[in-house]
């Protein structure tokens, strides 16, 4: 598939003017995500604007775990966010932790103190959110903000020996209560937190807030544009106040961006986890899921996602992109290269009466037939063998060109058939139906009788392999992506159909991953956590045809 590249946007053109003046003689960006969860497709698009940016002019790009909050924070999330980078195809230059820091946050925590810029505060976080004011009214001063540097050092070294309860003291940075920037209102900058930390265990009990982190981070490993989304806007007064009062030599540039947000999904880490407690989805990877991980496990492409990410740019305003736009690269990518097969979602038994008892005939099928070098398949035909339930109605509309009694069609790849008789159980229910079949309209037999209008598939009975297929529908019903709604109202009860049905003979043995288009049903994937020598499973990745044009 065509490497589709984005045109410039006012990022890119930052860079090039930094470049060209002489500011930055190699571009450093990173990926900081916290690992407190698994990563979604809004995460995609900073993967690839951070990654792709540094590649076109030859920089670097980091991964940076900003694991500051241990409470909330993971092992398997730091290794599920690895995987998922190097699935979308790029690989971090270099591979860090805010943890890795934090003897060197403490010690610029310290300058601040001996500035007379930070100070220790014993406001609990109710009273910390009474005093900072509102958009309209300014803050007022904490009763302990013009403590001694003596006492700040002090107290500030024993919130990091531990002398200290949780939420009993905190280091804030001294601004302007005043400010008509909240996040200047003498923010928190530590906290106390007595919690096993994934990388450094025991070692500390005081962790640095992000907006303080954050800017030393970008400071110590060289970042030149440090791009994040625009709930930081409001915080980049701050970043900016961080790098010039801890004294960093270096003095990234923050940039910020509109996230991706899509038509029925919900991007939040904090909900998505909350999907997976409560058991409405089976795990972060579950195929209905935004994470990278579900769509990989549902079978989309890592090309797709770069392409689409490419393609909704870089925007300084928020907007809503329709999920069929997703979809669309999705079927462009899959539609190079997944083989044509088919299988039978819903089975209904067709005894050719006429043929041969005891024959099985090999056919040969096209894999693509747009793409001769794809090659051909062998597939048997017997007396007996399964169609689709859709594909036959005793009492038919007019326009319908399937199976019916008295009706000719075409089997894909074999013979016509004709209906001659249905067989129902004592329910009334049709179970099976009789056909014959003209020998003389074999495919690729050069047959130029008659014509028919509909065609159909099917899979020999006797060899079919038994297999289980899931149909997802959205996950979230309102495509408004409401913030302010209960998003839990929102779930789709029926998001999941699971049926069972046969696949040709040829595809015995699957594994996982491989992907195929079924003819007539759409792109399906086979499920590498459910498939096993005993049971193959498809996910469905995307129905065949959308209305949606770029």
């Amino acid at each position: 598939m065509e490497d589709k590249r984005s045109s410039s946007n006012f990022i890119r053109n930052i860079v090039v003017e930094d470049l060209e003046s002489g500011k930055h003689k190699e571009i450093i960006t990173r990926f900081p995500p916290e690992p407190n969860g698994y990563l979604h497709i809004g995460h995609a698009k900073s993967i690839v604007l951070n990654f792709e940016l540094a590649d076109e002019f030859k920089g670097k790009t980091n991964l940076r775990f900003d694991d500051t909050n241990p409470v909330k924070e993971d092992t398997e999330y730091v290794e599920s966010i690895k995987e998922d980078v190097e699935w979308l195809g790029f690989q971090w230059d270099g591979l860090y932790f805010a943890s890795d820091y934090f003897e060197k946050m403490y010690n610029r925590a310290l300058i601040l103190i001996k500035k007379g810029k930070a100070y220790v505060c014993d406001l609990s976080a109710e009273e910390i959110k009474e005093y900072r004011g509102t958009l309209t009214k300014p803050g007022e001063e904490s009763p302990y903000r013009n403590r001694t540097i003596e006492e700040n050092l002090d107290l500030f070294e024993r919130m990091k020996n531990g002398e200290f309860k949780d939420g009993e003291k905190v280091l804030r940075a001294k601004i302007d209560m005043s400010s008509s920037n909240i996040n200047m209102r003498d923010p928190i900058i530590y906290r106390i937190a007595h919690a096993e930390h994934h990388n450094t265990g025991d070692k500390w009990c005081i962790y640095p807030m992000y907006d303080f982190a954050h800017p030393i981070e970008d400071a110590i490993e060289g970042v030149t544009h440090s791009i994040c989304t625009l709930e930081f806007e409001d915080h980049r007064p701050l970043y900016d106040w961080v790098i010039n009062e801890c004294e960093m030599k270096s003095k990234p540039k923050q940039i910020e961006f509109a996230r991706l947000n899509l038509t029925n999904t919900v991007m939040s880490k904090r909900k998505l986890k909350q999907l997976v407690d409560e058991g409405f989805v089976d795990a972060w990877d579950d195929p209905r899921m935004p994470t990278i991980a579900g769509l990989r496990r549902r079978g989309f492409t890592p090309e797709a996602i770069r392409n689409f990410c490419r393609e909704i740019g870089v925007a300084k305003s928020n907007s809503i992109v329709d999920y069929q736009m997703l979809e669309h690269f999705l079927r462009e990518d899959l539609n190079e290269k997944a083989p044509r097969t088919m299988a039978i979602l819903r089975p209904l038994k067709v005894v050719i009466t006429n043929y041969p008892e005891g024959k099985v005939e090999m056919l040969e099928a096209e894999n693509n037939q747009d793409k001769p070098e794809m090659g051909t398949r062998q597939i048997p035909f017997s007396r007996e063998i399964y169609i689709e339930q859709e594909d036959f109605m005793e009492n038919p509309p007019k326009k319908y060109f399937r199976l019916f009694s008295g009706n000719e069609v075409r089997l894909k790849n074999a013979y016509f058939i004709t209906c001659n008789d249905v067989i129902k159980d004592e329910a009334g229910n049709v179970v099976e139906i009789h056909c014959t079949y003209d020998p003389e309209t074999k495919s690729g037999s050069g047959f130029t009788g008659r014509k028919v209008k509909g065609t159909i598939h099917w899979v020999e009975a006797s060899n079919a392999v038994p297999a289980e297929f899931r149909l997802y529908d959205s996950l979230i019903l309102d495509d408004e992506n409401d913030e302010d709604k209960n998003f839990l109202e929102q779930v789709n009860p029926n998001s999941l159909e699971v049926l069972q049905g046969f696949i040709e003979p040829n595809m015995k043995g699957l594994l996982g991953g491989e992907k195929f288009q079924f003819f007539r049903h759409g792109y399906f994937n086979v499920d590498t956590k459910y498939t096993s020598k005993d049971k193959i499973v498809f996910n469905r990745i995307v129905s065949l045809k959308s209305s949606f044009k770029l």
